[in-house]
C-alpha cells in the first residue's frame, strides 16, 4: 500500500507571501531541533573524553573524525529540515486550502 502524492496546483502569489514567515519560523525550529538531535546522536556514538562535536579548526581531532561528524550532521539536518518543511507546507495547505510551493 503506497501513499500517493498530493496533487499540487500552482501556488498563488498571496499564498507564497503568506507562507514566507511561516516557513522561516519552521526552518528556525527545524535547525534547533536538528542541532539538538545531532548532539545527542554524536554523544552516544562517540564515548569517552572527546564526546563533544569536533570543529574543523580543532587540531586535537583527526581529519577523519571531523569529516564523519560533519557528514552525520549534514544528514540529520537535511532529514529534519525536509520533514519540518513538508509538515509545515501540509499544515499551511490545510489552513488555507493552497499549497505554498511553486
Amino acid at each position: 500500500m503506497t501513499k500517493t502524492a498530493i496533487p499540487e496546483t500552482p501556488a498563488s502569489t498571496s499564498a507564497k507571501i503568506l507562507y514566507r514567515p511561516f516557513g522561516i519560523a519552521s526552518s528556525m525550529i527545524g535547525g534547533l531541533a536538528a542541532s539538538a538531535i545531532f548532539k545527542q546522536v554524536y554523544k552516544r556514538a562517540v564515548k569517552g573524553d572527546k564526546a563533544d562535536v569536533p570543529g574543523p579548526l580543532q587540531s586535537e581531532y583527526l581529519l577523519r573524525q571531523i569529516l564523519v561528524a560533519a557528514a552525520i550532521q549534514g544528514v540529520i539536518y537535511s532529514v529534519v529540515k525536509a520533514s519540518i518543511d513538508r509538515a509545515g507546507a501540509r499544515t499551511f495547505q490545510k489552513w488555507t486550502g493552497e499549497w505554498p510551493g511553486s
